[in-house]
């Protein structure tokens, strides 16, 4: 499966299928959430957080890409993401695009 941002793919004709999207809400358990807490009151990189982050948007993508599979995409061009904190330390992202098959 080809997976690009971009609206085509170079040397390929594509015929669009349907917009498919992949999306998960993740949270750290408490105690990860504390920790992360008092990292903010002195500074620096949210590890714990970023690596949710991380792991977040790996899953919804997993999740369109099953998506584009069932409707026998050859690719998802297009392709976006956006996050929003569903509640202090929890975060929901998804990710959309554009299945599409290559025209022989």
């Amino acid at each position: 499966m080809i997976l690009v941002n971009t609206d085509y793919i170079t040397g390929k004709e594509l015929e669009m299928i349907s917009i498919v999207k992949g999306s998960t809400i993740q949270t750290k358990h408490l105690g990860k959430d504390i920790s992360q807490a008092f990292k903010h009151l002195v500074g620096g990189e949210l590890r714990e957080y970023n690596e949710m982050m991380n792991d977040a948007r790996a899953l919804a993508t997993k999740r369109m890409v099953e998506e584009a599979e069932s409707l026998n995409a050859d690719a998802v061009v297009n392709i976006r993401y956006a996050s929003s904190t569903v509640m202090s330390g929890a975060a929901e992202v998804i990710v959309y695009g554009t299945a599409v098959k290559f025209v022989d």
